[in-house]
């Protein structure tokens, strides 16, 4: 294996300690009989220990070795795999380079262990040749990153020769892209003193990105209601991913009125079409240069999400986020949006005090302090309201909610029981509704 290994060029740039390079160097060591049997196969049972870890993650099945494999060249990031993902693969003469490394990955993925199950004592490559998941899939958070990983794998496995397997896996990085941002839909970034903490994460520039695989999976059609909030939400989105004019989004109103909700289900709608959400809370607001300066150059259309926006009167985040959507001297890369929910209308806490600046000029009045302030919200260009529901749109709304759950319970019993329920537990609201029910579904 450590013969094979050594001829990757474009792929070789793996760390030491990976899986792959660690299998490379035991090979070497049980060729040259430099180590003893019983090191060797402890060093080898770890790294099976770390592959069944991979799989159980990522719910991988069939053949644990090739899907490995598989993840590697998917999750490569490498200025051929990268220009792959934005141009497609062309007709440079690094793909002479490229087809060498499929080559060598096609002896991988035929590559015979029975030499060192017999060295050693063991049969463990054999199992994960044949291996059996045990791990349902409705139970699996990553079964986005399962199913491409097991798909693509099963093509590699008959491709005829390097010709094939370069067309097979470059039409992959076309169709989904590359790394972390391929295979999933959103993300979030660690904090800076948290970088050497998080095991998952994947760091791309200086910033440390991680999937989030558990998001709900939520459509626009689930929301009941707020038809005209959706529609502008959906008309500004499908401008971005076509590559049209776009604007920043505020989402603002009420609480539990799905302001959260809609974004959701916006990337679940158009993950296919290579929209991704990345969210940042306010305290990392500082990175949000650095994180755009990460995923400029990415061909994927990213929404920088913050959810729940708002600042107090001592907080002066919002200077660094005001800066970053217009006014710095590096305009906003065009695959990037920010789309924002609060439930301040102005996102700024205002005082009485703001006001004590006041200046009146020709019959005017005017506070810099409150200008200031309520000139962040008009650096969103598109603002859309999320009222509260009257009581006959909440009614609405949890019978179309009792419908899709498959509720077999009347309409005038079901107004009756929402009726009591909103009384009891925080008032109407969408949020609420769904609230309720949960509970009818726990109970019944």
């Amino acid at each position: 294996m450590n013969h094979i290994i050594s001829k990757l060029l474009i792929y070789g740039d793996m760390p030491k300690d990976s899986i792959l390079m660690e299998l490379s160097d035991i090979c070497e060591k049980l060729e040259n009989k430099s180590e003893s049997t019983d090191v060797l196969t402890t060093r080898v049972l770890c790294q099976i220990k770390r592959i069944l870890k991979v799989a159980t993650d990522y719910g991988f099945d069939e053949n644990l070795w090739h899907n490995y494999l598989t993840y590697i060249l998917i999750t490569d990031e490498n200025p051929f795999t990268i220009t792959c993902e934005k141009l497609g693969a062309g007709d440079g003469s690094v793909n002479i380079f490229a087809k060498n490394d499929f080559k060598a990955f096609m002896e991988l993925f035929n590559y015979d262990f029975t030499d060192i199950e017999k060295a050693l004592g063991i049969n463990c490559f054999s199992v994960l040749s044949q291996y059996k998941s045990i791990v349902k899939p409705e139970l699996m958070y990553n079964k986005n990153v399962s199913e491409k990983v097991i798909s693509l794998s099963r093509k590699l496995e008959k491709a005829k020769d390097e010709n094939e397997f370069f067309d097979i896996i470059t039409g992959f990085y076309r169709d989904y892209g590359v790394g972390i941002f391929g295979l999933n839909k959103a993300f979030r970034i660690a904090d800076n003193n948290s970088l050497g903490q998080m095991e998952d994460g994947h760091t791309i520039g200086n910033i440390k990105f991680y999937a989030i695989n558990n998001m709900d999976r939520v459509m626009l059609d689930d929301l009941i209601g707020y038809e005209i909030q959706k529609k502008k939400l959906v008309e500004n989105t499908e401008a971005f991913v076509e590559g049209r004019k776009a604007n920043n989004v505020l989402l603002f109103g009420d609480s539990g009125t799905g302001k959260s909700t809609s974004i959701k289900a916006i990337v679940n709608q158009y993950y296919d079409r290579g929209l991704r959400l990345i969210e940042i809370y306010k305290h990392q607001f500082k990175e949000l240069s650095n994180v755009i300066a990460t995923i400029k150059n990415r061909n994927y259309k990213f929404i920088i999400y913050m959810d729940d926006l708002s600042f107090e009167e001592f907080e002066i985040e919002y200077k660094f986020l005001k800066a970053v959507i217009e006014g710095g001297v590096e305009t906003k890369p065009e695959n990037i949006l920010i789309y924002a929910t609060s439930n301040r209308r102005h996102l700024i806490k205002e005082t009485w005090n703001d006001r004590n600046d006041v200046e009146i000029s020709n019959g005017m009045h005017k506070s810099d302090t409150m200008e200031e302030k309520l000139s962040l919200v008009n650096r969103f260009g598109v603002t859309i309201s999320y009222e509260k529901p009257s009581q006959k749109e909440y009614f609405d709304i949890v019978i179309g909610l009792a419908k899709k759950a498959g509720l077999t319970i009347s309409e005038e019993e079901l107004k009756a029981e929402a009726n009591k329920w909103e009384l009891s537990h925080g008032g109407i609201s969408g949020r609420t509704a769904q609230q309720f029910i949960n509970y009818l579904l726990g109970t019944r």
